[in-house]
C-alpha cells in the first residue's frame, strides 16, 4: 500500500480575503470627499486655534484654504482606504494606526468644512479635545464597570443606573456635609467618596439575583435601571424639594499638575483637571495591568471563560462573580459623581441620559480591555464635543443632528467597527455547581 503525500495547505489557501473593513473606509472617504472637500467655496479659508489666552505657550492661530485643505484630507483618507483593500487581498494585518490616522484625515477635513467662510470665529481645537475628555468621564468609568464585570461572566446592563445613583448620592452627601461643615471643597470631595458606595449597593443586589438565584441577568439588570430611576426621582420631589441645601450645585476645583499643564495643547487637555480625571486615569492603568497581569486577573478571566475548569482547580467561581459584580458596581456609581460633584451641577431627573448604554457599547468595541474601553470612550466623547463645537460654532447642520451625532457614532462604531470581537465565553450564564 503506496502512501499519498499530500502538499501542506498554506494560511492564504485556506483564509479568504475580508473587505468588509476596507468597504467601511472607502464609503466614509467618498462621503467626505463629496460633503466636505467639493463643497467649500474655494476662495474660502477657516481658521485653528491651538492655545488659548490663558494657555502657558501661545501658539498662533493657523489659517488654511478650505476646499484645499479638506480634499488633500478626503483624498488621503481615500488613500487609506485602498491600502486596507491591498492589505486585505493578501491577508496582511494592518496596525492600530490605520483606523487612528484615517479618522484624523476625516475629522480634520469635517472641521475644516464646517468652519470654512467664518472669518470671526475659529475651530477651538484645545477646546475640542478638552470637551471630549470630559464627556468622556462617565463613559470611561461606565465601560469598566461592564469589563469587570463581564470577564468574570456577569452581564451588567444596570450600568445606566448605577451612574445615576451615583450622581444622586454624591449630590446629596456633597450638599449635607456642605451645610454642615461651610466648606464646599469638603463637600465635593465627601460627595466623590460617597458616590461608589450606591454603585456597589446596586451592584450587590444585580449579584444576587444573578448569581444566588440565577435570574436572567439582562432583565434583572434593565429593572435595575427603572428602579433606580423611579427611587431617585421620587427622592428629587420629597427629598430634595424639601431639603434644598442638600441639592447644590458643588464643584471639584481643577487641580493643575505643574509643568505637565504648560505642555501646548495636550497640556491643558490632560492636566489641568480636577481630581475625578486623575482618578480615572488610575483606574485605567490599575485595571489593565490587574486584568491581564496579575494572579487576580488570571482567575477572573478563567471564571468569564470556563467556570467548571475554574472550579475544578479550586476558584471560588460565585465568589468571584460576586466580588467583580460589586467593584463593576462601585467604579461606574464613581463615574456617576461626573455629573453633580465633578460638572458642578445640582442634580436633576434621569441626569445620565442614557450614558450607561453608551459605555455598554465602548466595552463592546473596546473588547472586553480597560485600555480598549478608554479608548471607544473618548471616540464617543469626541463626537459629543463636536456637536458643542458646531454648535459654537453656528454650523449649518441642524441642531437635531447634532445632538444625535454621539449616538450615530455609538452605532456605527459598534456595527462596523468591532469585527469579530468574542466576548467571554460563559457571559451570562450562571454556574450551577
Amino acid at each position: 500500500m503506496t502512501a499519498v503525500a499530500t502538499a501542506p495547505v498554506s494560511a492564504a489557501s485556506v483564509l479568504k480575503p475580508n473587505y468588509r473593513n476596507a468597504i467601511i473606509y472607502g464609503v466614509i472617504a467618498l462621503i467626505s470627499l463629496v460633503a466636505f472637500g467639493l463643497t467649500p467655496h474655494a476662495s474660502a479659508s477657516t481658521r485653528f486655534a491651538f492655545a488659548r489666552p490663558t494657555d502657558f505657550v501661545q501658539i498662533p492661530t493657523v489659517t488654511v484654504p478650505s476646499m484645499a485643505t479638506a480634499l488633500t484630507m478626503s483624498i488621503l483618507a481615500l488613500g487609506l482606504a485602498g491600502y486596507a483593500a491591498w492589505a486585505a487581498s493578501g491577508l496582511r494585518k494592518v496596525g492600530a494606526w490605520l483606523p487612528i490616522v484615517f479618522g484624523v484625515l476625516v475629522v480634520i477635513a469635517m472641521l475644516t468644512w464646517a468652519g470654512a467662510g467664518k472669518e470671526n470665529t475659529s475651530m477651538q481645537v484645545t477646546g475640542l479635545l478638552t470637551g471630549a475628555l470630559v464627556a468622556s468621564i462617565p463613559l470611561v468609568f461606565g465601560a469598566l464597570s461592564g469589563t469587570v464585570c463581564e470577564r468574570s461572566g456577569v452581564v451588567n446592563i444596570a450600568i445606566e443606573g448605577q451612574l445615576l445613583g451615583g450622581a444622586f448620592l454624591a449630590a446629596v452627601v456633597a450638599g449635607g456635609i456642605a451645610d454642615a461643615s461651610g466648606s464646599r471643597t469638603l463637600g465635593a470631595y465627601m460627595g466623590l467618596i460617597a458616590a461608589p458606595l450606591a454603585g456597589a449597593l446596586i451592584g450587590a443586589v444585580l449579584a444576587l439575583f444573578a448569581v444566588r438565584y440565577w435570574v436572567d441577568q439582562i432583565v434583572v439588570g434593565v429593572v435595575l435601571n427603572v428602579l433606580v430611576v423611579g427611587i431617585t426621582n421620587f427622592l428629587f420631589g420629597t427629598l430634595m424639594r424639601d431639603n434644598p441645601q442638600l441639592n447644590q450645585a458643588i464643584g471639584l476645583s481643577a487641580l493643575p499638575i505643574p509643568l505637565l499643564g504648560d505642555i501646548p495643547v495636550l497640556g491643558p487637555v490632560l492636566f489641568r483637571q480636577n481630581a475625578l480625571v486623575y482618578l480615572m486615569y488610575i483606574v485605567v492603568i490599575v485595571l489593565h495591568i490587574m486584568l491581564f497581569k496579575s494572579r487576580w486577573g488570571l482567575r477572573v478571566r478563567a471564571v468569564g471563560e470556563h467556570p467548571k475548569a475554574a472550579d475544578t482547580v479550586g476558584i471560588k467561581v460565585n465568589r468571584t462573580r460576586v466580588r467583580n459584580t460589586i467593584l463593576g458596581g462601585a467604579i461606574a456609581g464613581l463615574g456617576g459623581a461626573f455629573f453633580t460633584v465633578a460638572a458642578g451641577l445640582a442634580f436633576g431627573k434621569e441626569m445620565s441620559a442614557g450614558k450607561g448604554f453608551i459605555a455598554l457599547a465602548a466595552m463592546i468595541l473596546g473588547r472586553w480591555s480597560p485600555k480598549g474601553a478608554l479608548a471607544a470612550a473618548v471616540l464617543f466623547g469626541f463626537a459629543d464635543s463636536l456637536r458643542e463645537q458646531f454648535g459654537i460654532i453656528g454650523s449649518s447642520i441642524p441642531s437635531e443632528f447634532l445632538t444625535m451625532f454621539p449616538y450615530i457614532a455609538t452605532i456605527f462604531a459598534v456595527a462596523g467597527l468591532v469585527g469579530h470581537a468574542r466576548p467571554p465565553a460563559a457571559e451570562g450564564t450562571p454556574y450551577k455547581k
